[in-house]
């Protein structure tokens, strides 16, 4: 039984080729966020520069409430000391002005966490920060969606990082 002739291949681009060379182009055109490209309309501030500009408000929100534990509890000071350096950090990497420690921020505007009621020990002290520290990892977790590439990283990373201080203050409340 003789074998039928093979087909001819046509040569050139077959039409699955040129589909996934352009579905290609257009993933790697989508994730590339462009330097040029704000995204802002008619000299409104665009999404990432303000979801930034809340993340440091936040971050420095979290600073004044490391400072008021430490300023209520002494003793933790050597504890909280690393944790509130990094987000310090975090208000940097943000674009924020952390305030010096002990000086009131004209630009920071306190949260209502941060003007809670005192706590009445260390351990709630403790506590409470983990709970911020928590709540503001799940804000920008929640964020991210919202902002394009190099912020949604960065958010990416400083909750990643939140997360982390909320299970080490939990920790060291035990």
């Amino acid at each position: 039984m003789p074998y039928p002739p093979p087909s001819r291949i046509p040569s050139g681009t077959r039409r699955r080729s040129l589909l996934a060379s352009a579905a290609g182009a257009a993933l790697l055109a989508g994730c590339s966020s462009g330097s040029g490209d704000t995204g802002s309309t008619g000299g409104s501030p665009s999404v990432a520069e303000k979801a930034r500009a809340r993340a440091a408000r936040d971050s420095a929100g979290l600073v004044e409430r490391y400072d008021a534990a430490i300023a209520a509890f002494p003793g933790l000071a050597e504890h909280l000391a690393p944790l509130r350096a990094e987000v310090v950090r975090h208000t940097e990497a943000f674009g924020g002005v952390p305030k010096a420690k002990g000086k009131a921020s004209p630009s920071a505007r306190p949260s209502a966490s941060a003007s809670a009621a005192p706590p009445a020990d260390e351990k709630d002290a403790l506590t409470g920060l983990a709970a911020a520290e928590r709540a503001l990892a799940d804000r920008r977790s929640a964020a991210l969606l919202e902002v394009p590439g190099e912020l949604a990283r960065l958010m990416a990373s400083v909750a990643a990082a939140g997360a982390v201080h909320a299970y080490l203050l939990t920790e060291g409340a035990r």
